[in-house]
């Protein structure tokens, strides 16, 4: 998900911390506050920012929009627990001898919004509308290890596709389906959870425009309101038949465009769940004073980079990467205006993965007499930018970064604001950055492939520093391929390894999970996204 993409990990000491508190009910979720009754049609409202398009699967990607997709789908696998262990969510089954041949089942009887039945032909039809070239979606990417994506997304760009249906899926009846991919693939069975893989009502097929003002999913919740740069109304969908039912009836994701408004709206109750935490409380800790058993803890898995986009004239220049990386002080900026709510970042992959290892990025230590002596070697003349949105607490941290590039390397540094995140990431994904970019990322399901693929591959989904490297493609291709987990591991750690030497985004800092709820709230949690756990979220009775 690129999500504010997307979140981070943290260490060793803090990730256990964060699996312990989750064991105890979601993290500091203040259940002791909450000692009264709950109120099952009570209504909840949490912070939200503008999603950068219309509310379809295929084609959100970033967390203002995934907000409001996550509790309104339902895909075939969901994921829980401090560790997104996956379980079978809409599907009955998912079996495969050879990790290239998938069969799936789907459960009967579970139902749009629409009242219509969810069938088989509902995934078929709403990954083929993913992988269509000419539909745009942004997460088409995710769908091309599926045999037949190179028929209806060719790779020449002005190339008419050959069909629109990929050759791999094959309906088996109303509720079973086959999926063939072009070569054996591990993590597929898992992938299939996140929210591009959801189903689409047929409705959707008759009338797009219409599907867009009004979506229709699967999930928990349904789609009532969008009213743009003011809110998402959902409420609760009663004939929802997932483990994951929601607790509560309404839901308001309300858009702000500065997270210091909604952290005091919060403190006042008029807002009932932040996810992240502004600058000004995290200043001196004073979150904990403020927040006390309302504070929410839990164990994310993302990391935040720095992209350096290739077509930035001047960018394309590895000794001017490795002096940026090594001149940016990740445990200062951590510490002071952070205040230890993040953790210095050295490598690709979020450290709660399995595969992630510390210490990958060689460069990414500080160092002012290696970063001089880089900066010297790239003979970069000019002045230094990173891009951003300016709202949800994204600013701060990205002008010290810029303070500390500015006093190590003397080169003059800007931090450039965006008026918000549908904004920054229209402008990251039409490729008109002219300079560097923030470029975070949660995970989508818990595999490292999902670290690499959508943004280190050649044409990735979120490859926002519009980076190509024919060996990291080859790799990453390599442990697609290769149907045993354990060595798929390793060699996309080959892939990692080949990515941290040319440096095409720099890692920073992985966020350890900290989040706040109201006096109105029983319980609420974080989950691995970076996200409410609706599911986890009670309303105390008034």
């Amino acid at each position: 998900m690129r999500r504010s993409r997307r979140l981070w990990g943290s260490s060793a000491v803090v990730t256990t911390l964060a699996l312990v508190l989750a064991a105890c009910g979601g993290g500091s979720s203040g259940d002791s506050a909450g000692a009264g009754g709950t109120n099952p049609d009570g209504s909840v409202s949490i912070y939200g920012t503008e999603p950068e398009n219309s509310l379809v699967p295929t084609n959100t990607n970033e967390l203002g929009g995934t907000k409001a997709i996550q509790p309104m789908f339902a895909t075939l696998v969901g994921f829980k627990g401090a560790d997104a262990q996956p379980f079978n969510l809409m599907a009955d089954s998912i079996t495969t001898t050879d990790s290239k041949v998938y069969d799936i089942k789907i459960k009967q009887g579970w139902k749009f919004h629409d009242g219509t039945e969810v069938k088989a032909h509902n995934f078929i039809d709403a990954w083929n509308y993913g992988a269509y070239a000419p539909n745009g979606q942004l997460n088409t990417d995710f769908f091309s290890n599926i045999q037949g994506y190179k028929d209806v997304h060719p790779a020449d760009e002005n190339a008419k596709p050959a069909t629109d249906k990929m050759s791999g899926l094959v309906a088996k009846g109303d509720y079973e389906f086959q999926v063939t991919l072009d070569a054996p693939f591990s993590v597929f069975s898992i992938k299939v959870g996140y929210t591009a893989f959801a189903p689409l009502p047929d409705s959707f097929f008759k009338d797009p425009k219409g599907f867009a003002a009004h979506p229709i999913g699967n999930g928990p919740m349904k789609f009532v309101s969008r009213s743009p740069n003011q809110d998402i109304k959902l409420t609760r969908f009663d004939d929802y038949k997932g483990d994951d039912k929601v607790k509560f009836k309404d839901l308001d994701i309300k858009i702000y465009s500065s997270q210091e408004t909604a952290y005091q709206d919060l403190l006042s109750g008029r807002l009932d769940f932040m996810e992240a935490l502004p600058p000004s409380a995290v200043a001196g800790g004073k979150y904990k004073a403020d927040l006390g058993d309302r504070l929410v803890t839990g164990h994310l898995l993302g990391i935040s980079t720095i992209a350096v986009p290739y077509y930035v004239p001047g960018y394309n220049n590895l000794e001017l990467r490795k002096a940026i990386s090594m001149a940016i002080d990740r445990a200062q900026i951590t510490k002071t205006v952070m205040n230890d709510t993040y953790v210095p970042a050295d490598g690709y992959i979020s450290q709660g993965i399995p595969g992630a290892r510390a210490g990958v990025c060689q460069f990414c230590k500080f160092d002012p007499a290696a970063a001089k002596e880089a900066l010297a070697k790239s003979g970069f003349k000019g002045k230094l930018t990173i891009a951003s949105n300016a709202d949800g607490g994204r600013k701060e941290p990205l002008v010290a970064a810029c303070n500390s590039i500015k006093n190590t390397l003397g080169v003059e540094c800007d931090f450039v604001p965006a008026t918000d995140f549908g904004q920054w990431r229209s402008i990251v994904n039409g490729k008109k950055l002219t300079g560097m970019g923030r470029s975070d990322w949660s995970a989508d399901y818990p595999s490292i492939e999902d670290f690499l693929n959508p943004i280190y591959k050649t044409g990735g989904s979120s490859n926002d520093s519009d980076y190509s490297n024919p060996q990291v493609d080859a790799a990453l291709a390599q442990a697609d391929a290769t149907a045993d987990k354990d060595a798929a591991v390793k060699l996309y750690q080959q892939a990692e390894d080949l990515i941290a030497k040319d440096l095409p985004s720099i890692p920073v800092w992985d966020e350890k999970g900290v989040a706040a709820k109201s006096k109105n709230l029983k319980s609420a949690g974080l989950d691995f996204r970076r996200m409410p756990d609706y599911s986890s979220i009670e309303v105390l009775k008034k």
